[in-house]
Order: C-alpha cells, then structure tokens, then sequence
C-alpha cells in the first residue's frame, strides 16, 4: 500500500485558509489599503478552486485501486459511499443557506455526483468531459442573461426557493455554478488518477501549471489595458470577459483556476514531502484533514461571533479588519486541529460524515 501523500491535505488547508480570506472580507467588509486589497484578492475564485480540484484527487484515491484491480464489487461499495457523500453536502449546505447564501457544500454535491457517472471512464473521456462544462458555459450565456436573480449590489438572489430558480442558481449562474465548475472536479479527478508519487511527474505539473497561470493573467491584464484604451468603463466592462475573476465563470477563469490549483497542490506536495517532519507542514495536514468542519465553522462561528457583536456593522468594515479577523481565525484553526488529532482521527463534521455514509 502506498503512503499517503500528505501534500494534499497540505494544499487542502491553505485552500480552506483562502476561503476563509475571501468569505470574511465580502461578509464584513472591503474598504481601506488598496495594497490589502490586492494581497487579499489574490485568493478570490482560486481558492476555491483548489477546494474542488483538491475533492477530485480524493475522490480519484478512494476508486483508483477498485479501478486498477477491476474489481466490481469494491468499486461499487466506493461508488456508493460517495454518492452518500454527495448527498450530505447537499443536506449540509442547503440546511445553512439563509444566513450563507455562498455556500459551496450543496454545489460540491452535485460535482461529486456528476463524477460519479464517469469513475470508470478513460482518462481521455474525463478531459473531454471537463472541457465541455467550461465550453458549455458561454454558449448558455449567449441564451441566458446572466444576471437574472441576481442583485450584485447587495449579492442576494431573487426566487432562490423557486423551483425555476433554484435549478438555474444551481446549473447556471449561482456562486459556484455546476456548469463549469464541475470540471475543477474532473480535473481533479484525472490528476488523482496519475502518479502522484512521481517527482518528476509533480515537478512538470508544478512548472507547466505555473507557467499557464502567469502567461493566462499577463494576458488577461495586457488585453484589457490594451482593448480600454485607459477607459475605466470600458476596462471594466472587458474585465467580465476577459478578465480572470470568478463571476461570471468563463473558459479565462476556468482555465486559470485549474491551472493555479495544479501549482499549489504539486508545490504542496513537493514541499511537504521534503519537510515531512516539520512542525508547520504536519500542522497543516491535521488542518486540512479537518477541511469540512473548519469550512462550516468559518460560517457559524466565525461569522456568527462578529454579526452578534455589531450586526449592523456587517459589510462595513475594513479590508484590514476583515483580513487579520480571517488570518486569526485560521490560527486558531491550526491550532484546534493540532490537539484534536492527538485524540481524534478525525474531524467532528468528517466524523459525522463518515457514521452516516460508510
């Protein structure tokens, strides 16, 4: 049996720490240092992306094995774990939408039910599979206005409890919306598929992602200067196509989320097996590993405890406070999970989890 590759739950919990940075600062506030602000939006849409690249990979190392063997009946037990699995983010993100309209829980469901129907697929088919949720997007654009529902002053959504609506907030044009963002998770899945354990393999991802990455955002901001002309409004209106922000989620962002999450988990996975044995890389792992608690409890505590404070305060606050709020309670993150694993194998959410699914 191989050794668990502890990059992943590495690359895991700075994505969840990213997360963190990105929710805190567009629920309590924006405003203040534009040199804040530009650190801080480094993680918008890519966190997240590597969140969903990341449940890929695991998906890919719960089947590779039953896949490998062809054996039916181990595929089918993990097969069924995994859609109960799906089924429970689904529940779980649903049950808090009205105070988290962002939740990405019940999305990721979806992903992971989607990835099901092709566990057994070529790699092949699973690329080609990616690939046409992020070209599909575009074309449903050019017959659907993409900001119906949509309020994006006070980011709330209209008939989100409609059935019409739902499916559209779902599919279409939501926060994390499953046509595209189910080909971070096929991605993630043909990545989880290849050698993981080869240096030389990890090394080239790392570097042809990284590549990728800079040439995608070089171009994206030369283009925009470029085709504006210094127009402020015309950069911002080419910004929406051409820019690699995450809403609305065209082939740009796309390309350039899988890109930066391959870069971070191969980095990840490079760095953690030469520092297997420091303190701050195995910290990271047990945070990681406790991925879905400390997502959930981003919201109900750490949002909870500051809207009981001053709720009236809420979206006004500066981009500093929102910043230290989020690195602080991401410390305190690390630190809870550094004493629950001396007692716990896992996480209380993954506990759950786990009773109810396996």
């Amino acid at each position: 049996m191989k050794k668990r590759i502890i990059g992943i739950d590495v690359a895991r919990a700075i994505a969840i720490i990213g997360m963190i940075i990105v929710n805190f600062k567009v629920v309590f506030g924006n405003t203040g240092s534009n040199w804040v602000k530009s650190v801080a939006s480094v993680f918008d849409g890519k966190a997240a992306a590597t969140f969903v690249v990341i449940a890929g990979i695991g998906l890919a190392l719960i089947t590779n094995s039953a896949i490998d063997q062809k054996d039916k009946l181990k595929l089918k037990i993990a097969r069924n774990r995994i859609i109960k699995r799906a089924i429970f983010l689904f529940i779980i993100g649903i049950s808090y939408i009205a105070i988290w309209p962002a939740d990405i829980l019940h999305f990721y469901g979806i992903y992971m039910a989607i990835t099901i129907l092709l566990l057994s697929s070529k790699e092949k088919t699973i690329l080609i599979s990616a690939i046409s949720f992020i070209i599909a997007f575009p074309i449903l654009m050019a017959f659907w206005g993409y900001e119906t529902g949509w309020d994006f002053d006070t980011l709330s959504y209209q008939e989100f409890w409609s059935i019409k609506g739902f499916i559209r907030n779902l599919f279409y044009n939501g926060f994390h919306p499953v046509i595209p963002w189910t080909a971070f998770m096929l991605f993630g899945y043909w990545f989880g598929k290849q050698d993981l354990h080869n240096e030389k393999f990890i090394k080239k991802t790392f570097w042809v992602s990284t590549i990728i990455f800079i040439a995608i955002q070089v171009l994206s901001y030369l283009s925009i200067s470029f085709l504006s002309e210094g127009n402020q409004d015309s950069a911002k209106a080419l910004s929406e196509i051409l820019g690699t922000n995450p809403m609305p989620p065209l082939p740009i962002y796309m390309c350039n989320g899988i890109a930066i999450s391959f870069a971070i988990i191969s980095a990840c996975i490079m760095i953690s097996k030469r520092f297997e044995n420091s303190f701050i890389i195995d910290a990271l792992n047990k945070t990681g590993q406790l991925a879905l608690t400390f997502y959930v409890a981003h919201v109900i505590i750490g949002m909870g405890i500051v809207e009981a404070i001053n709720p009236s305060e809420m979206g006004k606050y500066s981009i500093e406070f929102s910043v230290i709020y989020a690195l602080g309670f991401s410390l305190l993150c690390i630190v809870f999970a550094v004493i629950w694993r001396k007692y716990k194998k896992t996480g209380p959410l993954e506990w759950l989890m786990r009773k109810i699914t396996d």
